[in-house]
């Protein structure tokens, strides 16, 4: 399978620091990828560099078959870019913001104001689209920020953290959007902090921690590494939360996971049902007092959690990417 992005052996180093490490990467065309990895692991230092707006140390990086360092402006042809923070022009209307890239793509004017129409009201800003930019809410210039780096219908679209602020109705809208630009050719790599997005979004999700790729796969495979399923309890008192932890010790695989008042322990898929009466029966002949008691399917949080020690992923990047949308 052809790729449409390509990184091999890739390094970025800033003096001594290594932010991206020997990256290898492989995504191929009309797939959504998603980028995983926690506060400073090197996910922004990759989007930039495929987005041409970073040098690499080492190694190479081709999108669509261009290299980002020899032909970066057959690159720009080519991607969507939408960083952290909205950016688009607050002295023009909503519209007129969509409809100038659709012209720098090259579009034919109406063409552009069809695709200008169609984003603003997947984005919900149709009511908004003739008013100033300057007179928007934060969400709302978000959300334009979005639809700037979408209305191009671009081959490979670069979303970093896309849905940050977002209420839920328009992330879901947002969602149905992208995967209608996937079913009509696009490729897609998505850094995100949400793992529902990322486990309803991606075909392949890659996880990078201190610059290095340390997991890869689908989130099948992914949740697979945690062990099993899992069985939660929550003691209704704090104070029981050390003696639920021992009593829950050898009832499944690995250590028990205490988040705020609810303890987790891996079980082998065929035992769930018995590690549940087990947990069930030794809580009740201890007298602890439970407010919830169940088992269900590793989430993405706990795969990250079990394969980086850490929980979630980026909320802030230390640089700003710009956006390159048109043709130059």
């Amino acid at each position: 399978m052809t790729s449409m992005i390509s990184v091999q052996g890739l390094s970025v180093h800033f003096g001594a620091l290594r932010a991206v490490d020997n990256i290898d990467l492989e995504i191929p065309k009309n797939q959504v990828r998603g980028l995983l990895g926690p506060n400073g692991a090197g996910k922004t230092t990759l989007v930039r560099v495929l987005a041409t707006l970073l040098e690499p140390t080492s190694g190479t990086v081709t999108v669509g078959g261009h290299s980002v360092e020899r032909h970066p402006n057959s690159v720009r042809s080519m991607i969507g870019l939408a960083g952290q923070y909205a950016a688009v022009d607050d002295l023009l209307t909503g519209r007129e913001n969509l409809e100038i890239v659709g012209r720098l793509y090259q579009l034919p004017k109406t063409e552009a104001r069809k695709r200008a129409d169609e984003a603003l009201e997947r984005l919900s800003l149709t009511d908004a689209a003739d008013r100033l930019v300057r007179t928007y809410s934060g969400g709302m210039r978000r959300r334009l920020d979005l639809g700037a780096s979408l209305v191009g219908r671009p081959e490979v679209l670069i979303l970093d953290e896309p849905t940050t602020g977002l209420d839920p109705r328009t992330r879901l809208e947002l969602w149905a959007f992208l995967r209608d630009l996937v079913t009509e050719g696009a490729t897609v790599l998505l850094t995100t902090q949400y793992m529902d997005e990322a486990d309803e979004l991606a075909d392949r999700i890659t996880v990078i921690d201190t610059g290095h790729v340390i997991a890869d796969g689908t989130a099948d495979e992914l949740k697979a590494r945690v062990g099993g399923d899992l069985v939660t309890a929550s003691p209704k008192r704090r104070a029981d939360l050390a003696r639920v932890a021992e009593l829950l010790t050898d009832i499944g695989s690995g250590a028990v996971r205490v988040d705020e008042n609810q303890l987790t322990v891996s079980v082998p898929v065929d035992a769930r049902v018995d590690a549940l009466v087990r947990t069930a029966q030794r809580l009740d002949e201890a007298g602890i007092e439970l407010s919830d008691l169940g088992v269900q399917r590793p989430s993405l949080d706990d795969v990250f959690l079990a394969i980086t020690g850490k929980v979630g992923s980026d909320t802030t990047a230390p640089t700003e990417t710009k956006r390159h949308r048109g043709r130059r």
